[in-house]
């Protein structure tokens, strides 16, 4: 892995750490203040306006970053490219606005809430996080999002002090989303020229973010829709309960996925130049890596769940404990399609495929949670989730079973399961001992990582001693 790559990925590893460090700060006071009511109609409400984001945003962001990492070597190009894409960004963000503004700004239940959370259209228009990401700038990117989230943080403890504080809460979300984005226009002087842009010049983009918009769109329906439905066909409670469930479990998949933000626009670069046996190269060292982390992080959260949440999040959210046991797979599922899907399939144009596995998935996951979610509840939509996630990692390795060095992909998972179940005994045993405590916690945690290292030492996994290897060597030029 070069210097580059490196550098990045520990930015934006660092971005995650602080985002899942940060609701361990949060959560557990907002659950208590806002209950399980107060989180759904936030997370419910929410969800109406992703689909607005995504309406009006199309497939900007992935097709942004993609086309800014193929022709950043041209200033002159690149600027053209990011001008375009915004102006048609703007154009189409303002229409979703109007049309979310004119169904939902004048409802009965949630009318005021609806118009806040509008702001966060406002925020995509405004974003261009995909310009610096393209041109593997994520440094910008990531100091934006922890003076956000740091500000964020503050202001939640400072002005949401009870239930009747959930539009505050609502506002201050929104703002830090607003404010983070807009901070990024500061560096655009610096970073692009001033270019006058045709109208042909925007239309042309316009056929190929549809293209990416069309698996967007399969994508946030079973990130978005789960949450819809339940609150539909149940209520906003078992949307709240579900929300704090997957929050935790896509927290920790960020650590997982920081990979595949950093590699999709040198995974562009590098198709743009025509060097498969390059892309290769890069698509099985991720494999390796994101199994590597994944599998043990899955094991690890199902067997601290029942402690975690006791403490975490009180009484009011016990049942959050076995819908994280049963969204745990989906760490491991979702860090192999973004391998294999953002990090191979979208950077060498093989939109195609891409977008058939994401919308079978998608069908699933919405055919699921019809027949799980009346029946089942919030148990039901974590148990329809796994399995379209399941779908779609593997379509996507059918695709490219070819280009997979399979023997020593497997070899390894293999390895990483064992000494995963091993430490989930041990750290089963801890929390069984223990009180539902954070020391508890911190204890399973610490002996889980400990007893994973060892084992895979013992067994020689390759991708394990390349790591000691590493920070051995940073510790000895210290």
């Amino acid at each position: 892995m070069s210097k580059s790559i490196a550098k990045n990925f520990i930015y934006n590893l660092l971005l995650q750490i602080v985002t899942l460090f940060m609701p361990l700060i949060t959560v557990p006071y907002v659950s208590r203040i806002l209950g399980k009511e107060g989180i759904g109609i936030y997370s419910y409400t929410l969800s109406i306006v992703q689909y607005f984001v995504i309406l009006g945003t199309l497939g900007v962001s992935m097709y942004g970053n993609r086309q800014i990492a193929y022709v950043r070597d041209n200033k002159q190009e690149m600027s053209k490219t990011f001008w375009s894409i915004t102006f048609l960004k703007i154009i189409t963000t303002s229409i979703s606005l109007l049309a979310y503004i004119l169904l939902f700004g004048f409802n009965k239940t949630y009318g005021y809430i609806y118009l806040i959370q509008a702001i966060n259209i406002i925020a995509a228009m405004i974003d261009i996080s995909w310009l610096y990401m393209g041109l593997e700038d994520f440094k910008k990117t990531v100091t934006r999002n922890l003076f956000v989230k740091i500000l964020g943080v503050v202001c939640i403890f400072i002005f949401v002090k009870d239930y009747q504080d959930l539009n505050k809460y609502i506002i201050i979300n929104v703002l830090m989303t607003f404010i983070g984005n807009l901070v990024m226009w500061i560096y655009i002087p610096s970073t692009v020229s001033n270019i006058k842009i045709k109208l042909t010049d925007i239309v042309k983009h316009i056929v190929p973010t549809v293209q990416l918009f069309i698996p967007q769109i399969a994508i946030q329906i079973y990130a978005v829709l789960d949450k819809t439905m339940l609150g539909t066909l149940v209520d906003a409670g078992e949307v709240g309960l579900y929300e704090q469930s997957q929050k935790i479990i896509m927290l920790a998949l960020g650590l997982v996925t920081s990979l595949g933000v950093v590699m999709l626009p040198r995974m562009s670069n590098t198709f743009a130049n025509g060097d498969g046996k390059k892309m290769n190269e890069y698509l099985n060292k991720s494999l390796q890596a994101v199994s590597y982390v994944s599998i043990p992080m899955a094991v690890g959260l199902a067997a601290v769940s029942n402690e975690f949440v006791s403490w975490f999040f009180g009484k009011d959210f016990s049942p959050v404990s076995y819908l994280m046991i049963i969204l745990t797979p989906i760490l491991f599922f979702i860090a192999i399609s973004n391998v294999l899907g953002i990090q191979y399939l979208l950077p060498s144009s093989r939109t195609k495929e891409f977008t058939i596995s994401v919308t079978i998935g998608a069908v699933i996951n919405v055919i699921l949670n019809f027949i799980l979610i009346p029946q089942y509840k919030a148990i039901g939509t974590c148990i329809a989730t796994v399995v379209a996630e399941f779908i779609v990692t593997l379509i996507q390795y059918t695709y490219l079973r070819k280009n997979i060095k399979k023997k020593n992909l497997f070899k390894s998972i293999v390895k990483y399961t064992v000494s995963s179940m091993i430490m989930f005994i041990l750290v089963r045993i801890i929390g069984i001992y223990m009180e539902s405590k954070i020391i508890t916690t911190i204890i399973q945690g610490i002996v889980g990582s400990i007893t994973y290292l060892i084992l895979l030492s013992l067994l020689k996994e390759e991708t394990n001693l390349t790591i000691i290897r590493f920070i051995v060597s940073k510790f000895k030029k210290g």
